[in-house]
């Protein structure tokens, strides 16, 4: 916890949390959940009682029993952390706005004594204005009007009124219209009347009252917030509203927290492992600490599915340094019964980096067959070490089997990065540079789209490459060599990758590269902006060896002798999304060479009305390359697969008069095409495109970026074409442009072919809606259906922008009713130049749409 929360939260008694506590949740639990709650509370240490007081209002049930089930200081100072990081707005700056803005908030809420103001401004920020209503008593109570243009529970102006009761309380509380007027009076007597006739003859006693500035002010309190919230019951439905604690975020790391505890389950069976630890090098300024967890076969359960007998373990592993949680770690491992049958161990091996010192290691192993567990908590002091070490484990054979991976980790202090370069599109001559460490690196080769371009012997490491005109995905490998002509250290980066990629790297091991017994695998993963990789898997050819769930993705793997196959590294986000990286180990040099490409084809069938077909079978189609027939190895429907869409609408001077109508019927399509699992964007476009709502799948982001548009200036459709589908760049799966225009380009740099190559490898589906193109522009029609033809689209031509929402339907209808077909290509020539694809249909008055081909 930091010193400035702490400092906040000692203003805070307990007793608050009943005045602060959620209005429906003090409904909700029973007197025994309470009183259970109440006690687990008590017995917690003072500064997380107070914690707690100060995130009542913010905390779900589901976060506040995980915390009260926590049984160290440690866990919960990481628990807190982890609180606060879930709810950071602005994920990938250091600052936690929503953190720093909630203590404020909790400062000045001590100012006004923890009553409903303090809930107002805790929930809904301070107010723009806060007016003092202290001139109307004895008759009435003192009162506070408050004006706000908007908060997080709103999004337009309101005004409240607080009233406190009785000279002897400093308590202030909100007022319900509900209540009525009499509620403000403190002299018996008195009368304000009603608010169904508040008007002059309120305002004439008010003023009589408290004077005319303060009546005013009064009177604004009590007709604004009823009038403008529709009557007495909109009113007091809105209070209750802006009282409500927000929703808390996905509630997914809950769960996930708890999987990272090295805390046995009450009563759980045990059983005994030894645990081996070594330094056996150093990764820069850090020193390399591997263990090993050798459990016996005997000691735990093997699981027989079907055909398949293996071990499957689990280990949890927490490294405390001064008694705070330093780092945490969590690896699951798979043995099958042929791989170890004549192991007197099962090796569970782990790898971090640590600086130099004193620390706590806590192992927890769980048999996931027979939900039995191991335990270790002991010191751990982390040396300096100069250079690399063989380990000495006790067991003899896992020092030998291991020997070989960790000869890697000496290579670690020479390490070459390619420096991204700025900017968003690269093209042209781009110069690249890289930055090393070590004194081992004698000559740099730089690899260009899997070509040689250039090597140097001298540093500074740099080169410069022409990417060409059109912005295009460029893969970009540097690979560092010793004296001896040994290769030390590589890189690898996708210029023009977008920022949507999503991509996984085998760093180890190497390719053409000899391993005998064991090998270091490294994966290197890139996430899309905004999105954390949830796991990493390490798999030996097709057996799940390591799921290794936060970085650095780092897992030694013992071979069966001098064994020809590959490693494979799958990465996952949390939403599901995978992505991985093969490499070969021991393999002839022409399988390294063989690169097979799988390709997907999203396939409309359309009858001779052009409507959508989708009752045919796998064994209604055939697919053709440069026309040798594939063999289909995916058939799917994809009604039910997700869709990305980017709608690029024309908002230059010629598209004045149609601009409203155009943006009716694209709200229309977003209302009605778009599903919680469906992502998408809009882009605008005149003499240069602009990107005014991101991906997503918000209603209402999407009419915000449809409002505040302006017909005006000149038409760049081919750059705002190229910009578009570059915006598409690391999205997999079913990927759409909706693009209206008039069709007509004025003022792109790029010419209409550099368009068209770039939609050929970009695979994205383009619909294109011609509007008010007469027969006399023939050359813009056939362009956009040329554009549309070979990327698997249609082109529609309309005299009446009326007729975009019928388009817009049959599109949707047609996006929901395509097939998913793919393919290995059995081209392993290497050759990148066009491929071109067909798709038949077996059946008469059939036409099947798809890619016209692709670039390998």
């Amino acid at each position: 916890m930091r010193k400035k929360d702490a400092a906040t939260l000692l203003l805070i008694p307990i007793l608050l949390l009943t005045v602060l506590a959620p209005d429906s949740e003090a409904r909700r639990k029973s007197k025994e959940q309470k009183a259970a709650e109440e006690a687990a509370i008590a017995a917690l240490p003072e500064e997380y009682q107070n914690w707690l007081a100060a995130v009542e209002l913010i905390i779900s049930d589901a976060e506040k029993k995980l915390f009260l089930d926590l049984a160290k200081d440690y866990q919960r100072d990481a628990y807190i952390e982890r609180f606060w990081a879930v709810r950071d707005p602005i994920k990938r700056t250091a600052r936690n706005e929503f953190r720093e803005d909630w203590n404020e908030r909790l400062a000045l809420a001590a100012d006004l004594g923890y009553d409903d103001r303090a809930r107002t401004l805790l929930l809904n920020g301070f107010p723009v204005e806060r007016f003092i209503i202290d001139r109307c008593t004895p008759e009435m109570w003192p009162m506070e009007v408050w004006y706000y243009v908007g908060s997080e529970k709103s999004g337009s102006e309101f005004l409240l009124l607080f009233y406190k009761v009785g000279a002897t309380t400093a308590n202030y509380r909100i007022w319900d219209p509900i209540m009525g007027l009499r509620e403000l009076i403190a002299l018996p007597g008195q009368n304000l009347g009603s608010l169904e006739n508040a008007g002059r003859a309120l305002q004439t006693r008010l003023e009589a009252i408290c004077g005319i500035e303060q009546a005013e002010i009064v009177t604004a309190g009590l007709v604004q917030l009823v009038s403008t919230q529709g009557g007495v019951t909109g009113a007091s439905t809105f209070i209750f509203k802006i009282r409500e604690p927000p929703e808390p975020p996905s509630q997914e790391w809950v769960a996930t927290f708890s999987t990272y505890s090295t805390e046995l389950p009450e009563n759980a069976a045990t059983f005994d492992a030894n645990v081996e630890v070594d330094f056996p090098g150093r990764n820069q300024s850090r020193t390399v600490l591997q263990g090993a967890v050798e459990v016996s076969p005997d000691a735990v359960k093997l699981a027989e599915i079907g055909q398949s007998r293996s071990y499957n373990l689990k280990l949890n592993g927490e490294i405390l340094l001064e008694g705070k949680l330093f780092e945490n770690f969590h690896y699951q491992y798979n043995f099958t019964e042929k791989e170890v049958e004549n192991a007197a161990a099962l090796p569970l091996v782990f790898q971090r980096y640590l600086r130099p010192g004193d620390y706590q290691l806590l192992l927890k192993v769980e048999d996931l067959n027979a939900q039995s567990f191991f335990r270790y908590d002991e010191p751990l002091t982390v040396p300096q070490v100069d250079e690399a070490r063989p380990p000495a484990p006790t067991d003899p054979e896992t020092a030998r089997i291991l020997a070989e991976a960790n000869a890697a980790i000496a290579s670690g202090e020479n390490t070459i990065k390619i420096i991204q370069p700025s900017g968003e599109w690269q093209t042209g001559l781009l110069g690249v540079n890289t930055m090393t460490t070590g004194n081992g690196i004698d000559s740099v080769k730089f690899i260009l789209d899997g070509t040689d371009i250039l090597t140097k012997r001298r540093a500074p490491y740099g080169v410069e490459i022409d990417l060409g005109n059109v912005p295009r995905a460029r893969t970009l490998r540097v690979e560092a060599f010793d004296e001896e002509g040994k290769e030390v250290a590589n890189d690898e980066v996708l210029l023009n990758a977008g920022q949507h990629r999503f991509a996984v790297r085998l760093v180890e091991p190497r390719r053409n590269k000899t391993y005998t017994s064991s090998l270091r695998a490294q994966a290197d993963v890139q996430v899309p902006e905004g999105e954390i990789p949830e796991r990493v898997e390490f798999f030996l050819n097709e057996t799940l060896v390591a799921t290794v769930y936060q970085p650095p993705y780092i897992q030694p793997i013992i071979l069966p002798d001098e064994m020809i196959g590959y490693v494979r590294a799958v990465a996952y986000t949390t939403d599901g999304n995978s992505t991985e990286d093969v490499v070969f180990i021991n393999a002839p040099d022409y399988l390294e060479e063989v690169d097979v490409d799988f390709v997907e084809l999203y396939t409309t069938v359309l009858d001779k009305q052009s409507r959508p077909v989708d009752t045919l079978t796998q064994a209604n189609f055939t697919v053709t390359e440069d026309g040798v027939q594939q063999e289909i190895v995916r058939f799917d429907q994809v009604r039910d697969l997700p869709i990305h869409v980017v709608v690029m609408l024309d908002i230059s001077a010629s598209m004045i008069e149609e601009l409203e109508e155009t943006r009716k019927a694209a709200l229309k399509f977003f209302n009605d095409a778009i599903q919680p699992k469906d992502r998408a964007a809009i882009i605008t476009f005149n003499d240069h495109p602009n990107l005014v709502s991101k991906l997503t799948n918000d209603p209402e982001i999407l009419a915000g970026g449809l409002a505040g548009l302006k017909a005006e200036r000149g038409t760049a459709l081919y750059d705002s074409l190229i910009f578009t589908l570059y915006y598409f760049n690391g999205i997999k799966g079913q990927r759409a442009v909706l693009l209206l225009s008039d069709g007509k380009d004025e003022s792109s740099r790029f010419e209409y072919d550099d368009a068209m190559e770039f939609a050929n490898r970009a695979g994205v589906a383009i619909y294109s809606i011609g509007l008010k193109l007469s027969k006399k522009e023939g050359d813009a029609r056939r362009k956009l259906t040329r554009l549309s033809e070979e990327t698997g689209g249609r082109s529609y031509f309309i005299d009446d922008e009326a007729q975009l929402s019928s388009i817009y339907d049959a599109i949707q209808r047609e996006l929901r009713s395509r097939y998913l077909i793919a393919y290995q290509s059995s081209n392993v020539s290497g050759s990148t130049r066009f491929r071109t694809v067909e798709v038949e249909v077996d059946e008469s008055g059939l036409d099947a749409k798809t890619i016209r081909g692709y670039y390998p």
